[in-house]
């Protein structure tokens, strides 16, 4: 299932200019790279640390709160594991870091399968290369895809061979949906995954949202949406029933959509102050929606 792709960069901070996947734009920050950037990663160029360090200053807790969302995603993959889900489909994964998907599964259970998707070219370059060094071609796969079209992704998913639709699968939209304002379709694309997953499956979510958010960090999460007019992928907030509107008639299992550091945190891991960022995992009832 993965392609032939470049060579690995070189170490360092800086991602080589001669390693550029087709359809690279490095005119403008992409917050795939961003998103790396904050989390310690080297896939990014000059012009996304700077817009990082920019969104610090905007938001100077931008950074814990990117470590905060990826600490969800991890818990949220072990829920599912322990509802006996072996499977996943993760929608906008963005570029490789420590505590991918596939990485927190295998810790779990050596069984487990995982499609990523991205439209990113650098972020689906390095998933390929992550995959060929470390993974399973039979348990793990990267698409080059746009999340929205969903048919087509969903196709492209079952044709890896990873991925078993009569079986559960958790499906993932972790801090991606907030860069696709309803216009684009992202709604009905996430209704037909819904529709799509067999009885039992799962949907994690994490998405910005002003709703519930207070005094300075108010006034930061609204300057950040504000500077990332200037990136790829303009970021739009949400309200808490706009966002709980993407679980359909999945079940929102306890404790429902909070703030990302306050979903089944770890006995006796520090919380994260933050609400700017809020996630959730539903299940499928027993029919098709």
């Amino acid at each position: 299932m993965l392609v032939s792709t470049p060579e690995v960069p070189p170490e360092g901070d800086i991602v080589d200019p001669d390693f550029l996947p087709d359809a690279v734009d490095l005119d403008r920050p992409n917050v795939a790279r961003i998103y790396d950037w904050a989390l310690g990663g080297t896939a990014n160029w000059a012009v996304d640390r700077q817009y990082g360090e920019q969104a610090v200053q905007a938001f100077p807790l931008a950074k814990t709160l990117a470590r905060s969302n990826r600490d969800f995603l991890g818990r949220a993959v072990r829920y599912c594991l322990g509802l006996g889900i072996r499977q996943f489909l993760d929608l906008g994964s963005g570029i490789p870091t420590a505590g991918n998907v596939h990485e927190v599964a295998d810790e779990y259970a050596d069984d487990t399968r995982c499609v990523y998707v991205d439209n990113e070219p650098v972020a689906v370059a390095h998933g390929r290369i992550l995959l060929e060094e470390e993974g399973d071609p039979g348990r793990h796969a990267v698409l080059h895809a746009d999340l929205r079209d969903a048919g087509e992704v969903w196709e492209a998913a079952l044709a890896t061979g990873v991925l078993n639709p009569d079986e559960p699968i958790c499906l993932l939209s972790v801090a991606v949906l907030h860069f696709l304002p309803d216009v684009t379709g992202v709604r009905e694309a996430i209704r037909d995954y819904r529709t799509l997953l067999a009885p039992g499956s799962a949907y994690v979510l994490s998405h910005a949202t002003e709703s519930g958010v207070e005094g300075e960090e108010l006034e930061q999460i609204r300057r950040l949406v504000k500077l990332s007019e200037r990136s790829s992928s303009p970021a739009v907030s949400r309200s808490l029933d706009e966002i709980a509107e993407f679980f359909g008639n999945f079940e929102v299992v306890e404790p429902g959509i909070v703030p990302v550091g306050k979903w089944r945190p770890e006995p006796g891991a520090a919380t994260v102050p933050l609400a700017s960022v809020v996630g959730g995992v539903g299940r499928k009832p027993g029919g098709r929606i």
